[in-house]
């Protein structure tokens, strides 16, 4: 056992750290690329047959896509459980097959929806004197390779500013008297700038690769590159220099991404699965700190996820010590004995690290779910030990342990309660093994801790503390325990007196207390409030934000220039920063709208609901424009790995469009009215407006061109053509040819552009084309290929469960068309699993432990009145949660399966003092509740004491676990007086023995 100690102690060294337990979430994204192209041209062209394509991946349970102008996002969800790494594969199998079959310049990115898509370190850097252009030049060239090489590290990504290149900025009227085009000059480029290798030569012992090159490096080269020739003798040569002004420049742009209201270039650094977060961050910060950056540069951490975790940590630490603490001043009160409490006091920091080793060697590490379920497993650890010293303690008061071999032989005694004990407690994890989801995937890693733990903590109490007790107690540590004996002796009179009251009629009095907690449980699970995940602060939140379809994106800057005004003014802000036209985790985004990510700081604040409850309303009643939707990290993360981030979200299919959007506003409307709903999304997203130019065949033949042609010297003129690279170091430049400014700025301009016939002659675009504006262009999405509009919503102030129950009969009662079918998704959706899931776990722990009981002391009515107990247990939790105003979420159901657990093992105790063999009375059940009541109130006492710092949500990170600590205190307070008195009340009833047997009438007597 020090051997497994000092092991414990090498693993929890090396174990990592991160926030959440590793999870195959059952999604994989494909973000589609397509260059300009209208929504429903690239729905019908490429998303409709990547969908069917897709379809035909095995596996695959649901399909959703989402269209906008060039772009396009497609989700495939997955069976909990499934290989991910094979669906990934199998899906860039799919888009392989049809790739050929897609238009040409068609580009696909496969990526799996796991944690690492959202950074566990996000820095900004700003300057009064570098431009962002300038600073992304810093971050792509010092800080991502710095960044990159830090182990544990899955990826850097660079956020604002441009990369460099090359614009030939033609001039029109010079290609148009030369009769050139801007495809001309694009191709003279593409040919020019070659570097190929023509073959090897060996010659005279050296083997030699021969190169044919013409390497472009500099303006100067690109303005000297000859785009045409005259044939004739003596004829001058033209050169790009000649028909384009070059100049440095940025590639073009429609993204701003800002810190602290200064423009900025944000590195987001992402771990990868299994890295230590803690120690990424702490690297990460040291490389930074080294890379010897400008002066004028300003680095400004705007999310660290280390916080969170630390914050978990703590509050883990701080459960231990205190519920230590707390155990150690128990076994004391109860007790008086100072070498009981050292014992105690070993035991603990020895099981936990015998944990940690059982967690290394199986691939695990610190999360907040594996150190709350070591919080969780103090009481227990506490608790075996405590029940071995004090039976050993109550033999030695007795005088039957003495001397080494009777001290081991009374520990002896407590094998089959200690092993039937812990059992109680673990088998109702077993289920756990049999569900998926989140719920699934978070509650097996503190599952699978408490299991190791209270394995170890068995053993330890079984072998090791009997032995320390032979080789160590005294008979002053007995009579210590002796000076406890005058309260609780008072304390075990007044409870003499009310079991024997309670079993002079035992039906009765089971009848009257499981009919008044049965209804007090009723009362409490129809008005309890329900939710998905605990609720936590995270010390920073996002803000999405969309402002009108098609906004410049200085119409949109300086409407949020207004929000961060807001936001600077809030006092518990620390920092913030901001992508317009990107998104934090990515995914398809127009160039109106974007989040922020607002810090805050740490110390005595305002809950973080109520910050964001405050700038929303805020933005609301000062910057009118803007649908904004605010949510903490985690929850945003969380849901995007499993669909949809919003708590509420209303699915509407239908063939007609039209209808659909019609259907989609009154829907929003009407639970817009709903109590606590806020930030309703009507889902009619519109990418923006376009503008057509709308060729006229017949009048362009006539001047030798077609409609591609066209388009191509448009595109050239306008958004320009990529002809080449230039590698300037370890960098490639791209060379952009595009039309000049002047001739681009303004819509009106388009009709003006200058095109070039075959034969050299100009013609303008409004000659041989009709140009006009086409306004909204709609994003367009489908689930398992039909189309549907889906509007989402927060909340505020009101639990999921109540809050849907309305939102439900709202939609109901608006009697749409038998044409539109409606489903519910979003966390709803993963509520409502989740709790059938744990619902399943309940019922199985429930109907384990009934077995296990069985097993043990093969009494059919005890197993009947245990379970009895064990329900009124869970009425109890609820009318706990109901009075607390704490959610019914699955932290707080798994809560509601550990107290099955928990009071079985009271159970087992109590039964332990019976005999199973013999005819059970009142006379025996007092009995066993007179030796039962002092190691009882123990376990209880100090169970709920180490569970206190939790229940509480004292420390930041604690607040996963707080609904399952509160749910176990309120079933423990409860189990204490129903095991001691209404359980022996429930034997006889059950049993049909006549509560005043021989044995038991000078006890009930009121002397």
């Amino acid at each position: 056992m020090l051997l497994l100690t000092l092991g414990g102690i090498a693993g929890a060294l090396r174990l990592p750290v991160s926030l959440f337990p590793h999870i195959d979430y059952p999604r994989v994204v494909v973000a589609i690329d397509a260059g300009e192209r209208d929504p429903a041209q690239m729905e019908a062209e490429i998303t409709r047959p990547i969908e069917i394509a897709l379809r035909s991946v095995p596996g695959v349970t649901h399909l959703r896509s989402t269209t906008s102008r060039g772009s396009a996002e497609v989700a495939l969800n997955f069976n909990w459980g499934n290989d991910m790494t094979a669906a990934t594969l199998a899906t860039q199998g799919a888009l392989a097959t049809v790739l050929p079959s897609l238009p040409q310049g068609t580009a696909f990115d496969v990526r799996r929806s796991d944690p690492t898509l959202f950074p566990v370190v996000g820095i900004a850097l700003t300057s009064t004197s570098l431009d962002q252009e300038a600073l992304r030049q810093l971050a792509e060239l010092k800080v991502r390779p710095a960044l990159t090489a830090v182990p544990g590290v899955a990826g850097v990504d660079v956020l604002g500013g441009s990369p460099r290149e090359f614009s030939v900025d033609l001039e029109p009227a010079r290609l148009a008297a030369l009769g050139l085009s801007p495809d001309d000059v694009v191709r003279a480029l593409a040919q020019a700038n070659v570097v190929r290798g023509a073959g090897r030569i060996e010659d005279r012992h050296r083997l030699y690769l021969l190169l044919v090159e013409n390497r472009l490096a500099s303006a100067a080269d690109i303005a000297a590159t000859p785009v045409k020739a005259g044939t004739a003798g003596g004829a001058g040569i033209v050169t790009i220099g000649d028909v384009a002004t070059i100049r440095p420049a940025v590639q073009p742009n429609y993204s701003l991404v800002t810190s602290n209201g200064r423009r900025a270039v944000l590195v987001n650094v992402r771990q990868a699965l299994g890295g230590d977060t803690v120690q990424v961050v702490r690297d990460a910060d040291a490389r930074l700190k080294g890379l010897g950056l400008p002066p004028s540069v300003v680095v400004t951490p705007f999310y660290d996820q280390s916080e969170l975790v630390v914050g978990a940590a703590n509050a883990v630490r701080d459960a231990i010590l205190l519920g230590a603490v707390l155990a150690g001043l128990v076994l004391f009160l109860f007790l008086r004995s100072l070498r009981l409490m050292a014992i105690t006091a070993a035991v603990l920091p020895a099981v936990l690290a015998g944990t940690c080793l059982i967690l290394f060697a199986m691939g695990m590490h610190f999360d907040m779910m594996t150190l709350g379920g070591m919080a969780a497993a103090v009481g227990l650890i506490v608790d075996d030990a405590v029940v071995m010293l004090e039976h050993v303690m109550r033999r030695m008061q007795e005088g039957t342990a003495r001397n080494t071999p009777s001290i081991l032989s009374a520990a002896a005694e407590m094998a089959k309660p200690l092993f039937g004990s812990t059992g109680a407690t673990i088998v109702v994890f077993l289920p756990l093994a049999f569900i998926s989801g989140v719920s699934g995937g978070f509650f097996k890693a503190l599952a699978v801790t408490m299991v190791a733990a209270l394995t170890i903590s068995l053993l330890f109490a079984r072998f090791l503390i009997p032995l320390i007790c032979a080789h160590w107690l005294r008979p002053s540590d007995a009579e210590a325990a002796e000076s406890a004996a005058g309260w609780l002796g008072r304390l075990a009179r007044q409870y003499h007196r009310a079991i024997a009251h309670a079993l002079e009629r035992p039906v009765r009095f089971a009848l009257v207390v499981c009919a008044a907690l049965a209804l007090a449980g009723s009362l409490a699970w129809y008005n309890v409030p329900s939710g998905f995940m605990p609720k936590m602060d995270e010390g920073g939140f996002i803000l999405d934000y969309k402002a009108q379809p098609g906004a410049a994106l200085s119409d949109t800057d300086r409407l949020l220039r207004q929000i961060e005004t807001i936001i600077q003014k809030t006092p518990e802000v620390a920092s913030y920063s901001r992508r317009t036209g990107l998104q934090l985790g990515g995914g398809l985004t127009e160039a109106d709208e974007g989040d922020y990510f607002i810090r805050l700081k740490g110390g005595s604040r305002r809950p973080i609901e109520a910050v964001m409850g405050e700038i929303r309303q805020q933005i609301e009643a000062k910057v009118p424009g803007l649908q904004i939707e605010t949510m903490q990290l985690m929850e945003d993360l969380i849901g995007d790995l499993t669909a949809v981030p919003q708590p509420i979200e209303i699915k509407l299919f239908g063939d007609d469009p039209a209808a659909l959007e019609q259907v989609a506003k009154r829907v929003a409307g009407a639970i817009g009215k709903v109590k606590g709903v806020v930030e309703v999304v009507d889902g009619l997203r519109v990418a923006g407006d376009a503008i057509s130019v709308r060729v006229r065949p017949g009048v362009a033949q006539q001047h030798g061109l077609d409609p591609a042609t066209v388009a191509s010297q448009v595109e050239g003129l306008v958004g320009g053509s990529q002809a080449t690279s230039l590698r300037i170091g370890e960098q490639l430049i791209a060379v952009r040819v595009r039309g000049p400014l002047n001739i681009r700025e303004r819509v009106a301009q388009v009709a003006d552009l200058p095109l070039t016939a075959p034969d050299g002659h100009v013609v303008r675009v409004g000659e041989i084309a009709d140009v006009a504006i086409m306004a909204g262009q709609k994003q367009r999405t489908r689930e398992d290929l039909a189309p549907f509009i889906d509007v989402t919503a927060r909340l505020e102030g009101r639990d999921l469960g109540s809050a849907m129950a309305d939102v439900r009969g709202t939609v109901a009662g608006l009697h749409l068309p038998s044409s539109i079918r409606v489903d519910y998704g979003g966390l709803y959706a993963q509520q409502r699993q989740s709790f059938a899931d744990m619902t399943m776990v309940f019922v199985a722990a429930l109907l384990l432990a009934a077995l296990l009981l069985t097993l043990l002391f093969e009494r059919i009515a005890w197993t009947l009145a245990a379970l009895v107990t064990v329900l009124l247990s869970a009425a109890a939790v609820f009318c706990g949660l109901w009075i607390s105003g704490i959610e019914l979420d699955v932290s707080a159901l798994m809560g509601l399966t550990m107290v099955v657990g928990m009071v079985t093992e009271l159970i087992v105790f109590y039964l332990s003092e019976l005999d199973g063999a013999a005819q059970t009375d009142a006379a025996a059940l007092m009995e066993a509740g007179d030796k039962r009541l002092r190691p009882i109130l123990m376990s209880a006492l100090i169970a709920i004491l180490t569970l206190s710092p939790l229940a509480l949500g004292i420390s930041r990170g604690a607040g996963l676990q707080q609904p399952l600590a509160t749910a176990i205190i309120f079933g423990l307070t409860a189990a204490v007086p129903l095991v001691l008195l209404v359980f022996p009340a429930l034997i006889l009833a059950i049993s049909r023995v006549p509560a005043k047997s021989d044995g038991a009438e000078p006890l009930v007597s009121r002397g």
